[in-house]
C-alpha cells in the first residue's frame, strides 16, 4: 500500500519555469522518485494489477504534456553540432520518472497481459508525440521505452509501425520539421532486423514510399546514418530490392547541395558493400554515370568521396567483372579531370583510378583512350568549322553600308565569331597521358593514403 501511495504522491506536478518556487516539495518528490526506482529494481512480487494502473497513470500525468513551440520555427535548420538544444526545465523529475518506467518494463515480474489494459493505443499515440521534444535526453529515453514496448506487446507492433509511418509522412510532405526522426529510425533499424522472410508487401512499401523519400528532406544530415542503416538492413534481408533502392537514390540525388551529395555517396558505398553481383549488373550503367558526374564535380569533397570507391576491394572486384561496360562510362570524366580539375589531391586520386583501370584491362584502356581522343578531335573540328562559318558571315556583314554604324554603336558586338573561340578554348588538350605519368602520379597518392 505504501508503494501505491508513493506512486500517487509523485503524480503531483510542479512549475519548473519558476526555479525558486516550491523548492522543498520538488526535492521531496525527487527523493520519492529515487526510492521508487530502487524499490522496483530490487524487489520482487510488487507488481500487482493495481500497481500497473497507478504507474501508467503517474507516468501519463507527468509526461503527456503540450511541448513548447519550436525555438526557431522559421529560421535556419537546426545543426546538432553547432546549435544548443532547448532543454526541458522539469528534467530533474522527468529523468527519474523515465528511468522508473523503464525499469518497470524491464522487471522480471512484468506481465504484458496485465499491462496491455493500460498501455494501449491511446497511450502509445501520446508517447510518440513526445518524440518531437527538443531535449535529446528525453528522446533517448523515449527511444528505449518504445523499443521495449514493441518487444513485449505483440498486439501493438502493427499500430506502432503505422503511427511511425504517419509521423514520417507528415515530416516528408507537410512540415519538414520533427526532432525525433533519428530516434524513430534507430528503433526501426532493429525492427527491420527482426522482419521474417519473405518480406511482407507492407514492409516493401514502407521502404519505397517512406525511407527513400526521406532522402529529399533538408534536414537529412540530422538522421542520415540511421536512415542509411535501415536501407542497408532491407537490402540484406531482400537483395532483389537493390535496383529499386539505387534508382530511388539516383532520382533524389542532390544537384546543388554538396554536403548532401557526400552523404549520398557514403550511403551508396554501404549499399555496394552488400550488393549481389547480379543486382549490381542491373544498376551499374546509371550508377556509374552518376559517379562520373561526381568525379567531375568542382566541389573537391564530392569528387574525393567518389574516387575513394576505387580503394574499396569489393567494389573494385565488381568493376573488374564488368569493366567493358564501366570503363567507357568513367574514362572521359577521369581523363578530362587529370588536366582540368583545380585540386591537386583529386589529380592524384584520378591517376590512381586510371592506373587501376589500366592494370585491369590494358587493351580496353587503350581503346577507350583512342576513342576519347578521336571524339575530342571531332569536337575541335566542329568548333573550327563553326568559327570559319562565323568569319564568313562577318566578312559578308562588313560589306553592308550600315556595318560601320553598327560597329560604332556596339563596339563589343562586332566580332561574331568570339563565341565560337570561347568554345574552342574549352575543348580539352589532347596531349597524351602516358602510362608512366599515370603510374608516377598514382604512386604519389598511394604514399599519401
Amino acid at each position: 500500500r505504501l508503494f501505491v501511495d508513493k506512486i500517487q504522491q509523485c503524480a503531483t506536478l510542479f512549475d519548473f519555469s519558476e526555479p525558486l518556487s516550491d523548492l522543498k516539495s520538488k526535492e521531496v518528490k525527487r527523493q520519492t522518485l529515487n526510492e521508487l526506482v530502487e524499490y522496483v529494481t530490487v524487489s520482487r512480487g510488487v507488481l500487482t494489477e493495481a500497481v500497473y494502473d497507478e504507474i501508467v497513470r503517474m507516468f501519463a500525468t507527468n509526461m503527456f504534456r503540450t511541448l513548447p513551440p519550436c525555438s526557431n520555427p522559421t529560421g535556419t535548420e537546426f545543426d546538432p553540432e553547432e546549435d544548443e538544444p532547448n532543454l526541458e526545465a522539469a528534467w530533474p523529475h522527468l529523468q527519474i520518472i523515465y528511468d522508473f518506467f523503464l525499469r518497470f518494463l524491464e522487471s522480471a515480474d512484468f506481465q504484458p497481459n496485465t499491462a496491455k489494459k493500460y498501455i494501449d493505443q491511446k497511450f502509445l499515440l501520446q508517447l510518440l508525440e513526445l518524440f518531437d521534444s527538443e531535449d535529446p535526453r528525453e528522446r533517448d529515453f523515449l527511444k528505449t521505452i518504445l523499443h521495449r514496448i514493441y518487444g513485449k506487446f505483440l498486439g501493438l507492433r502493427a499500430y506502432i509501425r503505422k503511427q511511425i509511418n504517419h509521423t514520417f509522412h507528415r515530416f516528408i510532405y507537410e512540415t519538414e520539421r520533427h526532432n525525433g526522426i533519428a530516434e524513430l529510425l534507430e528503433i526501426l533499424g532493429s525492427i527491420i532486423n527482426g522482419f521474417a522472410l519473405p518480406l511482407k508487401e507492407e514492409h516493401k512499401h514502407f521502404l519505397v514510399r517512406v525511407l527513400l523519400p526521406l532522402h529529399k528532406a533538408k534536414l537529412l544530415n540530422v538522421y542520415h546514418p540511421q536512415l542509411a542503416y535501415c536501407v542497408v538492413q532491407f537490402l540484406e534481408k531482400d537483395p532483389s530490392l537493390t535496383e529499386q533502392v539505387i534508382k530511388g537514390l539516383l532520382k533524389f540525388w542532390p544537384k546543388t547541395h554538396s554536403p548532401k551529395e557526400v552523404m549520398f555517396l557514403n550511403e551508396l558505398e554501404e549499399i555496394l558493400d552488400v550488393i549481389e553481383p547480379v543486382e549490381f549488373q542491373k544498376v551499374m550503367v546509371p550508377l556509374f554515370k552518376q559517379l562520373a558526374r561526381c568525379v567531375s564535380s568542382p566541389h573537391f569533397q564530392v569528387a574525393e568521396r567518389a574516387l575513394y570507391y576505387w580503394n574499396n576491394e569489393y567494389i573494385m572486384s565488381l568493376i573488374g567483372e564488368n569493366a567493358t561496360v564501366i570503363l567507357p562510362i568513367m574514362f572521359p570524366a577521369l581523363y578530362k579531370n587529370t588536366k582540368s580539375h583545380w585540386n591537386k589531391t583529386i589529380h592524384g586520386l584520378i591517376y590512381n583510378a586510371l592506373k587501376l583501370f589500366m592494370e585491369m584491362n590494358q587493351k580496353l584502356f587503350d581503346e577507350c583512350s583512342q576513342k576519347y581522343k578521336a571524339e575530342r578531335q571531332k569536337e575541335k573540328e566542329k568548333v573550327r568549322e563553326r568559327d570559319e562559318l562565323w568569319s564568313r558571315i562577318e566578312n559578308v556583314a562588313r560589306k553592308n553600308p550600315k556595318y560601320k554604324d553598327f560597329a560604332h554603336t556596339a563596339p563589343h558586338a562586332h566580332s561574331l565569331s568570339s563565341g565560337a573561340k570561347i568554345d574552342a578554348d574549352d575543348v580539352d588538350d589532347l596531349t597524351a597521358v602516358s602510362k608512366k605519368d599515370i603510374e608516377n602520379e598514382a604512386k604519389e597518392v598511394s604514399v599519401c593514403l
